[in-house]
Parts: structure tokens; sequence; C-alpha cells
């Protein structure tokens, strides 16, 4: 037998408990703070038609030259895996038209890249980001920061620190390439193959090469925002302005461009000593990309879920005891009537908030109790005849073991107030 066929695609993974519980507590602290900044959710398809991604992310993109999964479906038309998010919620709000005016949107979900896998990095990986349509402001940019700073705090994380920096405006960028070309030309046989490629295609991203060598070149050149235009280095000026208002601890760095060619005036990134070398833990900024024969301006962030895992992680070394849910109650039947009115029971403590398990076989009594104390469970109702014709219960204590015998509604008002108030609404009519 072809044993792959049990483990997932390389890049790929599978995701259960314990580490899932983690995921799931990320995912509802962004949804409760979303709200707070006015945004709501949209989900977009994974897969979109091609031209969606390569008119926005740019085709000298190392992303779309290497990274994204293309298809072709029946058809023949292009299909691609969302290598990213962004470019999607573009898409969709294109087809909404001015509805789609000063749209805050965000999104939880997975994306594709072919891509070396590495710590925290995978083929196919999730993403949480946000989108805010509408004209450059320097203060809707540092708004989203702040949204981030704050989701990031909320999850336990301290240990992170922000960066920012300016791609300036779509008519800076000939003067900017010339000058970065000017002062990389005399030393570019010290560049790694793809940085002399780059040179040619696109040599912003020159700046955000990981090769020892080209950093060496990268930190000596001047920086980009000494060719931009006025108003350019004025829009970066009043973002810094903005941040040190909201005490945000941002700090301008020279050399960070961001990987896309959408992105105008704001990027940035926040990085996290956990993630080793490649320790970026999200990148966000303010963008414009043209959808049919409109410009959508918007600002906007990204963060890697694998990513902000290993984090949290550091951060938060007891992570796991302070996520775990409520202990279940398990229900305990001797014999097939009780097993039966069990049924009915857990239906109950179910609908008003009370997790529980129970036996649907037949097994002894002292096999249900060892299956009670393999979940974790923190209270077992035992029922027998005896007890279905009283109307009782036995109910145990199993931390304690101590075991008493009480009218079956007292055992539910007592669960009940042991695991919380009702969690469901009541059924309509």
């Amino acid at each position: 037998m072809d044993t792959t066929l049990f483990q997932p695609i390389p890049g790929m993974a599978d995701l259960a408990a314990p580490e899932v519980l983690l995921w799931q507590r990320l995912e509802e602290q962004a949804r409760r703070i979303m709200p707070l900044y006015g945004f709501t959710e949209i989900r977009t398809p994974a897969l979109e038609y091609t031209p969606v991604f390569t008119r926005a992310l740019g085709e000298t993109t190392d992303v779309v030259q290497k990274e994204m999964y293309t298809l072709a479906d029946r058809g023949g038309r292009s299909l691609t895996l969302r290598p990213e998010g962004t470019a999607g919620v573009i898409r969709y709000a294109a087809g909404q038209g001015a509805a789609a005016d000063g749209a805050r949107l965000y999104y939880v979900g997975p994306m594709f890249r072919c891509e070396r896998p590495q710590a925290g990095r995978k083929r196919q990986f999730h993403q949480l980001g946000v989108e805010a349509l509408g004209e450059p402001n320097p203060a809707a940019d540092v708004e989203v920061i702040a949204l981030q700073q704050h989701l990031f705090q909320s999850w336990g994380l301290r240990d992170f620190t922000i960066d920012v920096n300016t791609r300036g405006l779509p008519d800076d960028r000939p003067a900017v390439a010339q000058g970065l070309a000017a002062a990389v030309r005399p030393q570019l046989d010290a560049l790694c193959a793809d940085c002399r490629r780059r040179f040619d295609t696109n040599i912003l991203r020159l700046l955000d090469c990981k090769q020892e060598s080209c950093r060496q070149v990268i930190a000596a050149l001047p920086d980009m925002a000494t060719f931009m235009s006025a108003p350019a280095r004025a829009y970066l000026d009043e973002v810094v302005r903005l941040l040190a208002q909201l005490h945000l601890p941002a700090r301008v760095n020279p050399r960070l461009v961001r990987g896309l060619d959408y992105y105008i005036h704001t990027v940035w990134e926040i990085r996290h000593p956990a993630l080793g070398a490649q320790d970026a833990l999200s990148g966000g900024g303010r963008y414009r990309i043209t959808q049919g024969e409109k410009n959508f301006d918007g600002v906007g962030f990204a963060a890697g879920l694998e990513r902000a895992v290993m984090a949290v992680q550091h951060d938060q070394p007891g992570w796991l005891a302070a996520i775990q849910p409520d202990a279940p109650v398990s229900l305990v039947a001797l014999g097939a009537a009780a097993r039966d009115a069990n049924l009915q029971l857990a239906q109950e403590l179910r609908q008003r908030g009370c997790a529980c398990g129970l036996d649907l076989g037949d097994r002894s009594l002292k096999a249900q109790m060892r299956a009670a104390n393999r979940a974790g469970s923190a209270w077992a109702v035992i029922r027998g005849e005896r007890e279905l014709a009283a109307g009782a219960a036995a109910l145990k204590d199993l931390r304690d073991g101590q075991q008493t015998e009480l009218k079956l509604e007292d055992v539910v008002a007592k669960l009940i107030a042991a695991t919380g108030p009702t969690r469901v609404a009541p059924a309509p009519g």
C-alpha cells in the first residue's frame, strides 16, 4: 500500500486538536475586534480567473512569475488558486460599483503559493486580512495599523515591532528606479542571479533580497524617498506624526518595499523574533488597483495565521491551559432504557449550553467511567432502571470522587449552573 496517500501534500498540513483550539481563539478574537473598527466579513472564492491576480499584482512580481498555482478549465480559461486576498476583494468591489465606495471588509481563509516550504510558510497557508477602500489619507493608514496592533495585543503578542516606509506615488517610480539603478550598477557583479535579473525587470525587488552579499550592497544605497516628490515625502511624514500621536511603536525602515506592484504611499511590516530569519509576521500598505476602467484605492494588511500561531506559542507558553473548553459531562447508562433516556437528556443539556458525551453502545459501567475520565469530564451522571423509576440520577464529581443522588431536575440545574448560561436562543414558536 502507498502510505504517502495518508500524508498531506508537502507544504500543506492537517490541523487538529489541540493546536486547532488556538486557531479558533485567534479567529474568535478577530471577529470580536473587527466590528469595533467598522469591518464586516467577506468570503471570496479560492479560485479566480488568472487576470484577477496578474493585473493587480504585476507581471514582474515573484508571486506571478514563480509562485502561482494556475490551471485551465474545460473551456481553456486560465484559473488560479488565490495567492493573496486583496485582488479578489477588489474584483468583488468592482462588481458592486458605487455600492463598494468606502467599504471596510475583512477575510479569513486559505491562500496558495508554490514556494519552498519552511517554518511558518506553507504552500497552502492561511491569512487574516482587511481592506479599507477610500482615497489616500494618512489617517486611514494609521487607523489600520492601530487595528492591527490592537488585534495582535488581543492575541497576547508582546515582542513584535512595526516598520513603515513609503512607496511614493506612481509618478515617482521612474525617478526612484533610475536613482537606485545608478547606485547599484557599479556593484552589479556582487548581486545574486535573481537580483541581477530584477535589476532590469523590477529594481525595487532588490531591496527585499535576503542573500548576505546582496544585503551588503543594499545597506549602502540611498533612501528611496530621496528620489520621490515632495508630496510623497510629506505623506510619510504625516503618517509618522499620527503614529506617534497614538503611541504606536513604529520605526521608519527605508529599505522596506513590500513585494507587490500595487502599493503606493505607506507600506509596513510587523516582525516577531520567534519566526527566525524570515521574521515577517504581517505586512500591509496603501494600494491602487485598476479593475476595468476604474482605479480602486485602499489600505489593508494580511497576517499569516501559521506564523501568528508560532508567535503566540512563543509569547504565551501556557496558551493551551488558558483556552481549554469547559470540561464535558459524561452520561453513563446501565441498560438499554437508560441509554435511550440519556440520549434525551444529552439533547436537553446541549441545547442549554452544556457539553456532554454518552455511550451509545452497551459497554459496562467500568468501561463507561474509564471513557469519562479519558475525556476529561468533570461530572458523570449515572442512571439505571432504579434511577429511571425514581426520576433521579447519581451525580459523581470526577475531580474529587464525591457522589450524590439527586432528582433529575436538580441534576440538570446543577450542571447548567456549573457550565454557564444558556448559549442558544430558544426555538421559535
